[in-house]
């Protein structure tokens, strides 16, 4: 069976945006683009809700036109040819090797889960994540902690139900953010 693997960036005081939806502080060095190369080459399907699908098809199919960061220049190939998943009850089609999925939650995860090939990735977001969490279908976390306090903004899990962790790893990136690795107990 697949693993689904949830990989977040959050500032010190726990938010994955700012007040004003800011997410202009999460700075991506060497080590930690390493991390999610990691991640992605043992990734079959990237796994979106909505509003961050909304954001990564905006940005990663033109992102060498918008940007000379290395990582972005490596990821940027590998976003647009991994199959994606994107949960959405408004979204009726999606360009880029996506399917969109909706229906009951748990079910279709389930069926993701079940299917054939390497884990499945969860990049970012919080209402999904945080429903996910809740059905405890996810099996792994990496938190990627970063040296800000944001004050405000929404929060890595909006709420839901306890859930006890193991935790698997920690590890310093670039000498500035902090991953810290969990899967269920």
């Amino acid at each position: 069976m697949r693993k689904l693997v949830y990989a977040v960036h959050t500032s010190l005081d726990g938010h994955i945006e700012g007040p004003n939806g800011e997410f202009d502080w999460a700075i991506m060095g060497p080590e930690l683009s390493a991390h999610s190369r990691e991640l992605t080459d043992r990734t079959g399907t990237l796994v979106y809700g909505r509003r961050v699908w909304d954001m990564m098809s905006s940005y990663w199919p033109r992102a060498e036109e918008l940007s000379d960061h290395p990582h972005d220049l490596a990821y940027a190939p590998v976003w647009r040819e991994t199959p994606k998943v994107v949960f959405s009850r408004t979204l009726e089609k999606a360009d880029w090797s996506t399917e969109v999925v909706s229906g009951d939650l748990a079910e279709r995860t389930a069926g993701l889960k079940s299917g054939p090939g390497k884990d499945l990735l969860l990049m970012g977001g919080a209402e999904l994540a945080g429903a996910l969490a809740d059905l405890g279908l996810i099996d792994e976390f990496h938190i990627v902690v970063h040296p800000v306090v944001l004050g405000g903004g929404k929060k890595v899990f909006p709420g839901g139900v306890r859930t006890d962790l193991r935790l698997t790893g920690t590890r310093t990136l670039d000498g500035r953010a902090v991953l810290l690795t969990y899967e269920k107990k």
